[in-house]
């Protein structure tokens, strides 16, 4: 069973606190204060990250470095996975990748969707989405439930509604 744009509906009570804990999570990631980048959780199974491409992720052919787009897949593919287990943070343990277009400069969109799994392993997908609307690439990732509580990481906390 996928999430559709239905799925608001039919979250389960504290759906949104989760989702607002995972997003300052994300924000509390020390990798995250070299992008200038945001996570919206848009529901069980979505991701959404927005980030600005600048010369500072230049590779020496002047586009966007390939570790760029891996880091934006991963977050969105991860988050979108991570929003259906409640308890534990997830681990990537495969991820795969295809570029389709190089980047320059400017505002790109990642979505993530949450594929399936729903135990211990978890699959999930995200497509990259340029200022013009083209999708510049696009992976897949298998996501382990691991032995790291999410209660116990400094960045998520699930009682506050405050971002």
């Amino acid at each position: 069973m996928r999430p559709d744009d239905s799925s608001a509906s039919h979250e389960a009570p504290g759906a949104s606190l989760h989702y607002r804990a995972l997003e300052r999570l994300y924000g509390s990631a020390p990798v995250n204060r070299l992008f200038a980048s945001t996570l919206q959780i848009e529901g069980e199974g979505r991701s959404r990250l927005m980030f600005d491409v600048t010369e500072a992720c230049y590779h020496a052919a002047g586009a966007a470095h390939g570790t760029i787009y891996f880091k934006m897949l991963d977050d969105a593919a991860f988050y979108a996975a991570n929003t259906l287990v409640t308890d534990r943070f997830l681990l990537t343990t495969s991820f795969n990748l295809h570029f389709t277009k190089p980047v320059r400069a400017g505002r790109v969109i990642a979505e993530g969707r949450w594929i399936s799994g729903r135990r211990r392993v978890y699959v999930a997908e995200a497509r990259l989405i340029d200022e013009e609307g083209d999708e510049i690439g696009r992976g897949t990732g298998t996501f382990m439930r691991s032995h790291i509580l999410l209660s116990g990481l400094a960045g998520y906390s699930p009682g506050s509604e405050t971002a």
